[in-house]
């Protein structure tokens, strides 16, 4: 049995851990057993368990030391006898000393420890597992896709460089992969399609090292707050991307190449410094207010 435990969130916590009985509130229609009862003579999987709330720990903490747990809304506490595996991405013991993770739950439950390395420290496992998502969409889309040579050998180079941080794991590679997979003109990926993605990966973990910059915030900076009001969703998101792309790149050219990846390969004439400098024109712009790295 196992549940990821951010998905977890107050009463439907406890319900979902430990059961519940009929009436216990609204909606409770039924007695419910509750994972921790599923798992009776068997192996509970708690993935994420740094997420769970501190109640939540209290209860689980007496249902692993004595095997028995009072389901929410009930008199008579129910018994369940199972091994506890337990998995995260944070570190528990900065949790304990933050006063977010109980310190004798901890204590308890690391008696063995595998670290799992991230996807980025492990390259050798990229080359199989693009092979195995390829196939799983294939099987889930019932749709056969495959990579060009080059635009494989372009992938795995880029997916097992310094530059790859894979800040998801496997989430993110998983999610690469189908992108791709969808992109794909008539179930070939080529060259075209792995250069987007890998300026989106680029693009996107880029944003995680540099705080999760928001549109808003990056809008509010280069024109002011007034601005907000004049601009629809839509193009405060466009908007928003092209400044940052802007401000990370060395020239105008240098941002037209990432920006319009894909446009670029079916287009005769290519003025990519120009589209942006225009572009910007129209929001009142010019490159040197960006206060980007590079100059025009």
């Amino acid at each position: 049995v196992e549940i990821n435990c951010a998905t977890l969130r107050g009463d439907q916590a406890m319900s979902m851990l430990f059961g519940h009985a009929k009436g216990a509130f609204t909606g409770a229609v039924k007695d419910r057993p509750g994972l921790l009862k599923s798992a009776d003579g068997g192996v509970l999987f708690l993935d994420e368990i740094g997420e769970l709330g501190l109640d939540e720990q209290a209860m689980l903490l007496r249902a692993i030391e004595d095997k028995r747990f009072l389901p929410v809304g009930s008199d008579a506490e129910v018994g369940s006898d199972f091994q506890l595996i337990a998995g995260t991405n944070r570190d528990l013991g900065r949790r304990v000393r933050d006063g977010k993770f109980r310190e004798d739950l901890l204590a308890r439950i690391d008696l063995w420890s595998f670290e799992l390395p991230g996807l980025a420290a492990r390259p050798e496992d990229i080359g199989p597992n693009l092979e195995y998502e390829l196939s799983r969409y294939a099987a889930r889309e019932n749709a056969r896709v495959t990579f060009s040579r080059e635009a494989r050998q372009a992938f795995l180079r880029f997916a097992t460089s310094p530059d790859a941080t894979w800040a998801g794991n496997f989430r993110d590679f998983s999610a690469a992969v189908e992108r791709m997979a969808t992109l794909a003109p008539g179930g070939r990926i080529d060259g075209a399609v792995v250069e987007a993605e890998v300026d989106r990966l680029r693009r996107a973990w880029s944003r995680g090292q540099d705080g999760g910059e928001t549109e808003l915030g990056i809008i509010e900076e280069v024109l002011g707050p007034q601005a907000l009001g004049s601009l629809d969703r839509f193009d405060q998101v466009q908007l928003a991307e092209v400044l940052r792309v802007c401000r990370r790149s060395r020239s105008l050219s240098e941002a037209g190449r990432i920006l319009f990846a894909a446009s670029r390969r079916q287009r005769s004439s290519i003025n990519d410094a120009d589209r942006i400098r225009k572009y910007l024109a129209k929001h009142g712009l010019r490159w040197a207010d960006l206060g980007g790295s590079g100059s025009e």
